[in-house]
């Protein structure tokens, strides 16, 4: 059985212009091309397909998934590890979801709250001693206190659009779109207003804005949120462009 490249598309959640670009690469060529021209893939093309959806979601970027694909060629053990991985996230997620529904429990029978139950899952304060000791402890009291006050709507609201925009970005660097492109910019735009949130109201300069780029690039923390290295170089670079453009 064969699938068509808009199949594939829809069914994966990516494009048929991204796949085209995995195809251009070398990262997944389909396995028979049709009269009419369409791309269609098969049941070992898709299995490759998903290797390549599994390793970007851990932050790899497209260069680097190549190397993997080339070294593990047995699908069946490469798809254990990734498995383990997946499993642990399951755990994680599934001790938040324990915790919430147990201070809902709680909260309508009007039963004791424990710590220890709802903050399972979660750890908020992993960053504290790095920021106290990069920035002092004012700037983790302030930022603790700014998020606290955002409330569990705007906590979330604000994680998503984060999401939103790193999803763009890389979607957009795999389709090889231009940094200077409109597109990408009015992505670079909404980070540039999602960045000022995050910092009190305080919109950074052109030179902090530059400087957070340098940071992503820097820091495989958080270059994994833009698909590695290359992704974080990517997002730097078209953070340049519209720090040159708005904020010169």
């Amino acid at each position: 059985m064969q699938w068509s490249i808009q199949q594939i598309a829809r069914l994966s959640g990516t494009t048929s212009r991204t796949l085209r670009h995995y195809d251009d690469l070398g990262l997944l060529p389909p396995t028979s091309i049709g009269a009419n021209g369409y791309r269609y893939y098969d049941e070992a093309a898709l299995t490759r397909l998903q290797r390549i959806l599994l390793l970007r979601e851990l932050g790899l970027g497209l260069p680097a998934i190549a190397e993997v694909l080339a070294g593990q060629t047995d699908d069946a053990a490469a798809l254990e590890s990734h498995l383990g991985w997946l499993e642990h996230e399951r755990d994680r997620v599934d001790r938040q979801i324990a915790s919430v529904t147990t201070t809902i429990l709680k909260l309508k029978g009007g039963e004791q709250l424990m710590a220890e139950e709802m903050l399972d899952g979660f750890d908020h304060t992993v960053y504290q001693d790095e920021v106290e000791e990069r920035w002092g402890a004012d700037a983790y009291a302030t930022g603790d206190r700014w998020w606290r006050e955002l409330g569990a709507d705007g906590q979330a609201a604000f994680k998503a659009e984060a999401a939103a925009i790193q999803a763009g970005l890389r979607d957009a660097r795999a389709s090889g779109t231009p940094v200077s492109d409109p597109a990408v910019q009015g992505l670079i735009a909404r980070h540039h207003a999602w960045v000022t949130q995050g910092w009190g109201g305080t919109a950074p300069s052109a030179d902090a804005y530059r400087g957070l780029g340098d940071m992503y690039v820097a820091d495989p923390r958080f270059a994994q949120a833009y698909g590695g290295v290359e992704g974080a170089e990517y997002v730097r670079d078209a953070i340049g462009v519209y720090a040159d453009a708005e904020l010169a």
